[in-house]
C-alpha cells in the first residue's frame, strides 16, 4: 500500500497556436512538465502534510510517474475568460479521516469564483460523510460557517488560475494541481 505523505499545490498558464503546446506551456509554468502525470480522484490522504511548491518540486525526478488531482481548461475564443481550481477540505480528526480535494473548471468565470466553487465542492463532499447537517441551497459563505462551526472541518482552501484568450485566438490553457509526494 502506498499512501502519499505530502501534497503541494501549483498552477500555470500557457499560450500557443497549438492546443497541445499551450497545455505543455501551462505545465511548464506550473513546474510539472518534466513528469508523467497521472490524475487520480479526489481524496486527501489522512496524515498527508501540505508543503509549498518550492519544497515539493525538488522531491520529484524528471520522468517520474507523479499522481495528482488536476483541473485544466483551454480556449481559443478571443476574449473568453477561463478558470480552473482545486479545492481542499480537511477534517478536524486529520490523521484518522481522509479529506477531499475537488477539481473544477469553467469558462466565463473569474479565478476567484472558480476557486470558491471548488472549495465548496470539497467541503460539501466532506460534510456529507461526516454527518454535518447543512442546506445545499444556501450560499457557500453561509455553509462554510456551518462547516467550520461544527468543529469537524478545520480547514478549507483553494488554488485557482485564470486567463483570457487574446484577440489573436491562440490557445490559452490554465492548469491547477494538487501533487502527491510518495514516501
Amino acid at each position: 500500500m502506498v499512501v502519499p505523505e505530502k501534497v503541494f499545490f501549483t498552477r500555470g498558464c500557457g499560450v500557443h497556436k497549438d492546443k497541445l503546446v499551450s497545455f505543455e506551456m501551462a505545465l511548464r509554468d506550473a513546474g510539472l512538465a518534466p513528469y508523467n502525470l497521472v490524475t487520480v480522484s479526489s481524496i486527501m490522504p489522512p496524515d498527508a502534510e501540505i508543503i509549498s511548491r518550492e519544497e515539493g518540486l525538488p522531491r520529484l525526478s524528471p520522468g517520474e510517474i507523479v499522481y495528482c488531482v488536476m483541473a485544466r481548461t483551454e480556449t481559443n475564443i478571443p476574449g473568453q475568460n477561463i478558470a480552473a481550481a482545486v479545492g481542499l477540505a480537511v477534517p478536524e480528526i486529520h490523521g484518522k479521516q481522509h479529506g477531499y480535494l475537488s477539481e473544477y473548471h469553467a469558462a466565463d468565470i473569474t479565478g476567484h469564483e472558480c476557486g470558491e466553487y471548488a472549495e465548496d465542492l470539497a467541503a460539501t463532499m466532506l460534510a456529507t460523510i461526516m454527518d454535518i447537517p447543512f442546506d445545499p441551497e444556501t450560499a457557500w459563505q453561509e455553509r462554510e460557517q456551518v462547516y467550520l462551526a461544527s468543529g469537524k472541518i478545520i480547514k478549507t482552501s483553494h488554488l485557482s488560475a485564470s486567463a483570457t484568450c487574446g484577440a489573436d485566438g491562440r490557445w490559452s490553457t490554465v492548469v491547477v494541481a494538487a501533487v502527491f509526494i510518495l514516501p
